[in-house]
């Protein structure tokens, strides 16, 4: 691994958390030399533990995990299929222990993004660095990627309860794909599950997220965002062709 990495600029006034939030969604460029002076990511981190935690308590009031858990079993022919030719005692056995497990799930939700986001900065750090010259640490990367976050998670999260409370019919709701920001979330019905979940990848702030996430890879890598990208995309869209071939294969 390259040892010449970015170092912080002495004359940019550091920023503080609010600021470096802030900065998320408009000047992620100023996010991440601010990242290179300084590599925390607790505060995103907070913020999406309080907006999943809302989202999720939000669910349970207004959705019932009775409903998520059928949603979710109607909405893969093949699962539905295995559970409606267990004997009727089993069949009973499994769905209460399926609506059990639900908001564990549900409330756990900012350990397995955290988790992923290592693996994806794992993921992208050395590809940056070997493959275009970069000079970033994994921590920074990790940083920009916990940011980006706030995007990608967080105002969806808003979003969907936003629109639980305006009326999503629990009939129709899709904890894993809970607002109409994807292609994904229009094709459910009678579209192929591997389509809808290839199609739920295509998200206008998941894309944006990845936006943001290139722009600071690129400033703490020191490469061109357009270096980045390619390997923000290039593994994202290797993560989405990978997803889609599971969900084909078992559903």
């Amino acid at each position: 691994m390259a040892e010449a990495v970015a170092q912080p600029d002495a004359t940019v006034q550091p920023l503080n958390e609010v600021q470096r939030i802030v900065d998320t969604f408009g000047t992620p460029s100023r996010l991440a030399k601010d990242i290179v002076r300084s590599a925390a990511w607790w505060g995103p981190f907070i913020v999406l533990i309080l907006v999943s935690t809302a989202f999720s308590f939000t669910v349970g009031k207004k959705v019932g995990w009775t409903a998520v858990y059928d949603n979710a079993i109607n909405q893969n022919p093949k699962m539905k299929q295995m559970i409606e030719n267990l004997p009727a005692e089993q069949q009973a056995i499994a769905r209460q222990k399926g609506i059990a497990r639900q908001p564990y799930t549900a409330y756990a939700a900012p350990v397995f993004s955290l988790a992923f986001t290592a693996i994806f900065a794992l993921l992208i750090w050395p590809t940056i660095n070997f493959g275009f010259g970069g000079t970033a640490k994994y921590s920074r990367i990790f940083a920009v990627l916990m940011y980006s976050n706030l995007i990608g998670y967080g105002v969806k999260y808003l979003l969907a309860i936003i629109a639980i409370f305006a009326g999503l019919s629990p009939e129709s709701f899709n904890f894993n794909n809970p607002v109409g920001t994807n292609i994904g979330y229009y094709l459910v019905g009678n579209s192929p599950l591997w389509l809808v979940t290839m199609g739920a990848f295509i998200d206008l702030f998941g894309i944006w997220s990845l936006v943001v996430c290139s722009i600071g890879c690129g400033v703490v890598a020191r490469v061109k965002t357009s270096s980045a990208a390619i390997a923000v995309f290039g593994w994202f869209v290797l993560f989405m062709l990978g997803i889609t071939g599971l969900v084909a294969a078992f559903s």
